[in-house]
């Protein structure tokens, strides 16, 4: 006998339950519960499979295999048209791969696709599923990026039966269109916009996205479309719809920057085919987005050293990048002092401030401090711990480092200096003691300062004793 059930699932994580109740029991949302009808269910009992009898075994089909036996088939990528792109995949589109994007609205992230899909459709067949925006609405957008190549070289017009675009927000008419046309690439723009006619819920609900996604993962699968999904993002800024949902892709990336800045962070926060974090730098223009070749010009400082100011190297994936940090002490007027940081975790300051106070006998608790990654660069390498402590004692000394200076360490708790494996030229580096750098800095002509503490760090970098008074 067949009944319909509901049940309520959660839009934040996807939890279901039988009940209504105001606040999620998983997740801990609240009013995250919404009703969904399932479909009929058969309450009669499927009859177990009876296990083969002994004379029935030998016949049986075996369908595994020795994984030693398992042909090995070459993996094809699928340039993207820009190297920074390309990069962030790990080289390029996997065929049969789902890669979803997510970023903050009017990021960029409809614009780097279609310049993508315009660059890929001089080479094979690109699908463009517009969900969102009318077919009108994406033409002129692709006239206007139309002028300039990834290089700014002029770009010739691809055939236009190569680019296709369907402005469509039902999943059956999608799937369809996919089997017709199979292209080697499809972008859906956005899998939130999607709707199955199955299914009673909203567009954008938990069980939309969930199945949208599993059909286009399946067909995706089945005749080797490496699919593009877009992805909303919450007000906290993490990507909405179920956590399933980031499970089941092969590769997750995040359009990261400031709306009014020109500078633009594609990061790779999940990758099957290649490296995690992995970075790639865009400038945005009045023709698109295009590529910035040497992304240290973002992050370092124009008008020369000033106090208070130090060079770091962050690896961002397989990429170093020059940091500038920034840094501002200053007498506090409060009982406790403020303690802010843009672009490094707060409570990463605060370790490092103790430190300072603690073994070089600075009063910094008397003292706000502010300190800021030039470029809006979040920068979590475990090396710049230096160079936060050194532009901190830079600001409260009133002290200006030497130009053409960069320093690498991680800091302690007892004010030691913990050794890194890999450093890039300049002119003056402070490294920690033991590093085993010598050959290479010789063979760059870089004056190597090595420091085992905190404090021959300092004394190194600027040149007096950041603990002794004046």
């Amino acid at each position: 006998m067949s009944r319909s059930a509901a049940s309520f699932v959660c839009q934040a994580c996807g939890a279901r339950t039988r009940q209504f109740f105001g606040r999620c029991s998983a997740c801990g949302g609240w009013n995250t519960l919404v009703e969904q009808r399932e479909a009929p269910v058969d309450n009669r009992r499927r009859r177990p499979v009876a296990a083969p009898s002994e004379a029935e075994a030998p016949g049986r089909a075996q369908r595994s295999e020795p994984i030693a036996s398992v042909g090995e088939r070459p993996l094809q990528r699928l340039s993207s048209g820009y190297g920074e792109f390309d990069r962030v995949l790990g080289g390029g589109l996997v065929p049969g791969s789902l890669v979803l994007l997510g970023g903050d609205p009017g990021i960029g992230k409809s614009t780097l696709l279609l310049q993508s899909a315009r660059a890929m459709a001089e080479q094979q067949t690109v699908l463009y599923v517009s969900a969102e925006e009318s077919a009108q609405q994406v033409k002129l957008r692709w006239r206007r990026l139309g002028q300039e190549g990834p290089a700014g070289q002029e770009r010739q017009e691809p055939p236009l039966s190569r680019l296709q675009l369907l402005a469509e927000t039902d999943l059956e008419l999608v799937l369809q269109e996919l089997e017709v046309l199979r292209p080697a690439v499809a972008i859906i723009d956005s899998i939130q916009a999607l709707h199955d006619g199955e299914l009673a819920s909203a567009p954008g609900s938990v069980a939309q996205v969930r199945e949208c996604a599993a059909a286009l993962a399946r067909i995706a699968k089945r005749q080797d479309t490496a699919v593009l999904l877009v992805g909303h993002v919450t007000k906290e800024g993490v990507l909405a719809g179920p956590k399933v949902l980031e499970h089941l892709v092969d590769a997750v990336l995040t359009f990261e920057g400031d709306r009014f800045a020109s500078h633009r962070l594609l990061r790779a926060v999940k990758n099957r085919f290649g490296a995690t974090h992995e970075l790639g730098v865009f400038e945005m223009r009045g023709q698109g987005l295009a590529e910035v070749g040497n992304p240290s010009e973002l992050f370092l400082g124009q008008d020369g050293p000033c106090p208070g100011t130090a060079t770091i190297v962050a690896c961002e994936g397989t990429r170093p990048l020059l940091v500038e940090l920034q840094a501002l002490v200053s007498p506090t007027s409060y009982a406790s002092p403020r303690r802010t940081a843009t672009g490094i975790a707060v409570n990463r300051l605060h370790q490092i401030l103790a430190v300072l106070e603690k073994h070089l006998g600075l009063p910094l608790s008397r003292f706000d401090c502010y300190l800021a990654v030039a470029g809006g660069l979040d920068v979590e390498e475990p090396a710049a711990d230096l160079g936060v402590a050194t532009s901190v004692v830079a600001s409260f000394r009133d002290l200006t480092l030497p130009a053409g200076t960069v320093l690498v360490g991680e800091l302690g708790l007892g004010g030691q200096l913990r050794a890194v494996a890999q450093l890039l030229g300049f002119v003056r580096a402070v490294v920690p003691r033991g590093s085993g750098l010598g050959a290479v800095a010789a063979a760059l002509g870089l004056q190597l300062l090595e420091a085992g503490s905190v404090a021959e760090a300092l004394v190194a970098a600027l040149g007096v004793d950041p603990a002794a008074e004046g």
